[in-house]
């Protein structure tokens, strides 16, 4: 396990962060899909969405079916991690999908649910030393796979989808005339503004959750990679004073990170749950203001 550390440690901080294929196929779909005439079938951080969804249909209906008791009153209260659970879940429901989808909350709090769960089962997946366990067996599995910019602009678009296909669906002419909010002869201004207000969206989206699991884990790649330098240049006794702050400061880090896991996913949720309602939800604005008016 030390030897697999230090190994760890010793590489450059981004074989922590990339992509590493265990399944390649040969495929001709441009330098940005195929680079190298090949695309990548499996890879770790692909065995780590499959692990993630796994654990989730595994697992969690499990967890949430704990009661009390099987019969009575007793049978309606969650107790242990489905306490939890239910807890998150209404808690996403009532403050921040009901006050951005109203109506429309039940038909699409099923997705915002999902959303929030895989993220955040993704994120803390990529703080398990995977990788360290792994390499002893020849095998590179692990890391964050929120940390790659694909996997994160693939829920962006999902979420994209979502938004400009129920707005057709629910919103019909008034989601079309939401693009030119305007007077009909500034249409040519407004609505490319409005196409690339909604295309900044899931930019926002990719780039945020890409960039904040990235950034966390190649500082502490680089912390740890102090370690070996040090013990390079100053011998034993350099790389031990080193490693006492390093070390520290990691675990500093770690706990930093554990936060960021849960907040990402939060943040990620909240605008989702903001994007589509702002696609489906017209009305309420006028209602509000003719409301006032009467008043």
């Amino acid at each position: 396990m030390m030897l697999a550390l230090m190994m760890m440690m010793a590489e450059s901080p981004m074989e922590h962060v990339v992509q590493h294929p265990l399944v390649q196929a040969s495929a001709h779909l441009g330098k940005v899909l195929s680079p190298g005439g090949k695309v990548t079938v499996l890879s770790d951080q692909i065995t780590m969405m499959i692990v993630g969804g796994l654990l989730l249909m595994l697992f969690l209906p499990v967890l949430v079916r704990r009661r009390r008791s099987r019969e009575g009153i007793g049978a309606l209260v969650p107790t242990g991690f489905a306490n939890t659970i239910e807890a998150v879940c209404e808690y996403l429901r009532k403050e921040i999908a009901q006050p951005s989808l109203h109506e429309h909350t039940d038909r699409f709090i099923k997705y915002i649910w999902t959303v929030f769960f895989f993220i955040l089962t993704m994120n803390l997946l990529g703080l398990l030393p995977i990788p360290a366990v792994s390499k002893l067996f020849g095998l590179h599995l692990g890391g964050t796979a929120t940390g790659n910019v694909w996997v994160t602009g693939s829920l962006a678009l999902i979420t994209m989808v979502m938004m400009v296909v129920n707005g057709l669906r629910l919103g019909g002419k008034q989601y079309i005339a939401h693009f030119c909010p305007g007077p009909l002869w500034l249409a040519p201004v407004l609505v490319p503004v409005e196409i690339v207000g909604l295309v900044a969206k899931i930019f926002a989206l990719t780039v945020r959750l890409f960039a904040n699991m990235l950034a966390g884990h190649i500082l502490l790649a680089v912390l740890l990679s102090f370690i070996i330098s040090a013990g390079s240049a100053m011998g034993a006794g350099g790389g031990l004073l080193i490693a006492v702050p390093v070390v520290a400061g990691s675990v500093a880090i770690t706990l930093l990170e554990i936060f960021v896991a849960f907040l990402q996913a939060f943040i990620f949720t909240f605008l989702t749950t903001l994007f589509i309602g702002q696609s489906v939800v017209f009305h309420h604005a006028g209602e509000h203001h003719g409301e006032a008016e009467a008043h």
